[in-house]
């Protein structure tokens, strides 16, 4: 049975399109996978940039990415919603209802995913880098 995944971060164009790419390609069949924000002010965007080229360092390409932003429907969608960071969370808690409450968990589990938008070029490399370590913990796979 495949999951679906949901990853939210701020604004859809660093963090959770780089999870959304890294737990698919790492999970295959197993899961479908999709990304958007909290805010809506990138909607219809690419990745940003220094993200594009960060994920390509690490073979993922997020060249056909464009921005979302978070709703019910997408939440109901999803079997497992995972935020990028405590804010991220505590704004899908608001979101959440009765039937999506109880599949929000941080990506980390107990600690943030940093952004590194208006940062240094290697914030966005160091960001790949959590993301793909984290991403073994949501598909039952030794670490990568």
């Amino acid at each position: 049975m495949t999951r679906r995944i949901l990853t939210v971060c701020y604004g859809n164009i660093c963090r959770s399109p780089v999870a959304a790419e890294v737990l698919a390609q790492l999970g295959g069949e197993i899961v479908e996978v999709r990304s958007a924000g909290i805010r809506d002010k990138w909607t219809g965007q690419p990745a940003h940039p220094f993200i594009l080229t960060a994920a390509a360092r690490h073979g993922y390409d997020l060249s056909g990415h464009r921005a979302r932003q978070v709703d019910l429907d997408l939440m109901h969608w999803a079997d497992t919603i995972l935020a990028m960071d405590a804010s991220n969370l505590a704004a899908l808690g608001e979101l959440a209802d009765e039937h999506t409450v109880g599949r929000i968990a941080l990506y980390l589990g107990d600690r943030d995913v940093s952004d590194p938008f208006g940062r240094p070029g290697d914030a966005f490399d160091r960001c790949v880098d959590v993301i793909v370590t984290g991403a073994a913990r949501h598909l039952q796979l030794p670490d990568v």
